[in-house]
């Protein structure tokens, strides 16, 4: 499978936000991987890791899960609501 990865500083927007909503909401790293797991969208811990620093680009069906999961919306994750 093809890694999603680049090189660049901030390759992504919205990665403290989804570390934000994850904390909120309770979830380690590994236990939302494991729900978006359920999902059928595979994103193990190390990439969430690297989403919330910025390190990883997120695909928009990647967004669309997390924000699923975690009970928040898109415009909270892009920063257009607190």
């Amino acid at each position: 499978m093809k890694r999603i990865l680049d090189n660049a500083e901030q390759v992504n927007m919205i990665g403290a936000r989804v570390r934000e909503a994850r904390i909120a909401a309770g979830y380690s790293q590994q236990q939302l991987s494991a729900k978006l797991e359920l999902m059928a969208v595979y994103v193990c811990r190390g990439s969430l890791s690297r989403i919330e620093t910025g390190d990883r680009a997120i695909t928009d069906i990647e967004i669309d899960a997390i924000s699923k999961v975690l009970n928040v919306s898109l415009d909270y994750l892009f920063g257009r609501e607190s």
